[in-house]
């Protein structure tokens, strides 16, 4: 298995702890009781990492794309719900670290604030960048509704990075930093869903949410330049991390069942089965090759190259496919084994079919792709 952390030792060094004593032995349970990963969060907090992409100043690590695709693509070979949870953590928090105020920046890189993003609505749905909530000024306060379809860590995270139609500007949104304690802000019901149970996925409602004015983050009107060239890079990277993580984990737990498991009346394992065996060649080979253009896209995004733009839509459409088609063959080398909890494999292929349907979705990303190729404009 490659690592894109290979370059990062000490963010990983204190990483690993955290995967060994908290992440991975909750991973089983959090699926099972669909428990929000606290105590994983509570503890990537205190080895600071919810504070990694945070500016040294504000006592952050200062790091980027790639080193969040890492920590990210690791958490996911163990627990897919806390992976979810930290991936949506550091999309808000890239958005604060330009936009917010200096205190919740400072609280974010001290490991004592949990953020998320807030886009997807009912009414646009997967079109996340055209919210059709609104937000309305009123003196130093703007008045804002909506009804938010899908928020993760929604009850949980400290602060949601929201969008909602401008106040007065020209622009397709505005975004703004909404405290969870804001009066009129509600959770929906829990989220009770095939894969990621971990993650309290759930629709949200602002009935009159009143924020300051200056819980603006950017400008009225360009929170269409905030999702496309702040959070989208961080989003789509870290999304394929997360499908690469979880292929990996399904590749090595099938690896793992075919070298064990015996058909004693042959004196043969499942591994000795030329079928078995190049099916798992296949899903080492799919993985290998996500995680290629993963790496190819991170340094696309850090040299500025021409193409970086075509590889951030590439790599999430790439990835996700290429979980979702490794973890079923995953559940083919194990076979009935497979079914069980304890072999995992089937944990780790309903947390895979998430991010094809994650916004953008991969038939979105095939659409801008496809634009591209043929010279169209993207919108």
């Amino acid at each position: 298995m490659s690592d894109v952390s290979v370059a990062l030792p000490a963010y990983m060094a204190a990483l690993t702890p955290v995967l060994n004593d908290v992440v991975a032995p909750a991973a089983a349970e959090i699926d099972r009781g669909g428990t929000y990963p606290r105590a994983a969060m509570d503890a990537l907090g205190r080895a600071g990492l919810l504070g990694l992409i945070s500016a040294p100043e504000v006592g952050g690590q200062g790091e980027g794309h790639r080193a969040a695709t890492a920590v990210v693509q690791a958490v996911a070979e163990h627990c897919g719900s806390t992976a979810m949870v930290l991936m949506m953590h550091y999309a808000g928090a890239a958005v604060l670290e330009a936009f917010g105020p200096t205190g919740v920046r400072e609280r974010i890189a001290a490991g004592d604030y949990v953020t998320t993003l807030a886009f997807s609505e009912v009414g646009s749905r997967s079109m996340f960048w055209a919210p059709m909530s609104t937000a309305v000024a009123g003196g130093d306060t703007v008045r804002l509704d909506a009804q938010k379809s899908w928020v993760t860590s929604a009850g949980q995270a400290d602060g949601y990075v929201w969008s909602s139609m401008p106040v007065d500007a020209e622009g397709a949104s505005t975004i703004w930093l909404v405290p969870a304690d804001a009066a009129n802000l509600k959770v929906g019901a829990p989220f009770d869903g095939l894969g990621l149970r971990g993650n309290s996925s759930s629709p949200m409602s602002a009935s009159g949410v009143e924020v300051p004015a200056s819980a603006m983050l950017g400008t009225d009107g360009g929170g269409f330049d905030v999702m496309l060239g702040v959070v989208l890079p961080y989003f789509q990277v870290m999304n394929a991390g997360f499908s690469i993580g979880t292929a990996n984990a399904a590749t090595a737990k099938a690896a793992a069942h075919a070298a064990a498991t015996r058909f004693e009346h042959l004196d043969q394992s499942v591994a000795d089965n030329p079928v078995a065996r190049a099916n798992v060649a296949r899903m080492r080979i799919r993985t290998d090759g996500a995680e290629a253009l993963l790496l190819d896209t991170l340094t696309a995004l850090e040299t500025g190259r021409a193409d970086a733009t075509l590889r951030v839509l590439e790599v999430k459409a790439l990835a996700s496919e290429t979980a979702i088609d490794v973890t079923d063959l995953a559940m083919r080398v194990s076979g009935g084994a497979a079914f069980r909890k304890e072999v995992g494999v089937e944990r780790n292929f309903r947390d895979a079919r998430a991010a094809s349907v994650m916004a953008p979705t991969t038939d979105t990303l095939y659409d801008f792709i496809g634009r591209i190729a043929c010279g169209l404009p993207l919108f």
